[in-house]
């Protein structure tokens, strides 16, 4: 199954994330110091019947990225997920 994290900003240096497969929250966390940390909790949090995952910053999809991909490269992935979020902001003014 795929899976999608969605990760929020809730005040300054601090963001919490929510699990969803199909809609369904399987679970979230809050309170986590950077987009980094969501990936990395979100992602240790898994079972092993989840593939891969959406990753989804302030309701923008950056992109579905395999398990092994998560966890050898989540501070790419929250750069990137970051950097797509500020570059549709910016677009839609």
């Amino acid at each position: 199954m795929i899976v999608r994290f969605s990760i929020e900003p809730i005040e300054q240096g601090q963001y919490d994330y929510r699990v969803t497969h199909e809609g369904e929250n399987l679970y979230d966390d809050s309170g986590l110091e950077s987009i980094e940390a969501c990936i990395v909790a979100a992602t240790e949090g898994l079972g092993q019947d989840a593939v891969a995952a959406e990753i989804a910053y302030k309701g923008i999809i950056s992109g579905t990225y395999p398990l092994a991909s998560l966890a050898l490269a989540s501070g790419q992935i929250a750069l990137h997920a970051q950097q797509t979020t500020e570059a549709v902001e910016e677009v839609l003014g």
